[in-house]
């Protein structure tokens, strides 16, 4: 993988031929489609000619399910992930189904242990406080860090440090620091919907995955048609692996150099 000091080629290099092998996108949500919490226009105009190419997307977020339910009406797109893992949502009909990576016994058992660990981030770590929505969310526990507060790097780490303690896996976004129970990822959650959509396993080199942050380390190590959108460089002195190819535009505009060149290469 390219080295902080040399990051990915740019988008616009990657050649058309390998776009020609790609059967959809997995996408990361925050700062990737929405920019300052709504989706970014360009994003929403790029998703809505993918569907119109019948190309899926399924975005895969650290978002909860309560945030992520109305999107998934609203967008065009086959499915989202949300809460790292945890939760798959889809359309049925004028409803929306969820569907948990644990079964109900182990979330109810579960529920303490993320309130322990919540507690102690907020009295253990100055300054520190959960995400807005906190409410909606079923599996997971999220501190933020960039959204409606801002905590220093220094403070970053205090609180992946207590999280893990706790025993909860822990990843930064761009927006927050997640902490959950269990051994779903971003990587499980993509796998699990693309068996849920299409009825096929998972082939990463007929998928695109597009991110921006160092919580999507796991799908970039994956995935070999990954992008960053050029807002990623913002974490480039905390990234271990990057993805193949980063784009010009940040955050929708980056997204909808995706889809231009995926678009492109099926039109020649």
């Amino acid at each position: 993988m390219p080295s902080a000091a040399s990051p990915p080629p740019p988008l616009a290099a990657a050649p058309a031929a390998l776009w020609r092998t790609i059967d959809g996108v997995l996408t990361d949500v925050d700062d990737t489609l929405t920019r300052d919490g709504a989706v970014d226009p360009p994003a929403l105009d790029a998703l809505h000619a993918l569907a119109d190419a019948a190309v899926p997307v399924i975005a895969i977020t650290g978002r909860p399910a309560g945030w992520s339910e109305p999107f998934v009406r609203a967008w065009p797109v086959a499915a989202i992930v949300a809460e790292n893992g945890g939760v798959l949502l889809r359309r049925d009909g004028a409803a929306v189904r969820l569907d948990f990576a644990q079964d109900e016994a182990t979330r109810r058992a579960n529920r303490e242990r993320l309130r322990a660990c919540a507690d102690a981030v907020l009295a253990e770590v100055p300054g520190a406080t959960l995400a807005r929505d906190s409410a909606g969310r079923l599996t997971d526990i999220a501190v933020d860090h960039a959204e409606f507060a801002h905590l220093a790097p220094a403070q970053v780490d205090a609180v992946v440090a207590v999280m893990r303690r706790h025993g909860l896996h822990a990843t930064v976004s761009s927006i927050h620091v997640n902490g959950w129970l269990g051994d779903h990822t971003k990587w499980s959650g993509a796998c699990w919907a693309v068996q849920a959509v299409t009825g096929a396993l998972l082939d990463p080199g007929r998928w695109a995955y597009v991110g921006d942050s160092t919580n999507d380390e796991p799908m970039f190590e994956r995935v070999p048609l990954s992008v960053g959108v050029a807002n990623l460089m913002h974490f480039a002195d905390r990234l271990r692996a990057w993805p193949a190819w980063i784009t010009r535009g940040e955050r929708g505009r980056g997204f909808a150099e995706v889809a231009a060149a995926l678009l492109a290469a099926r039109r020649g």
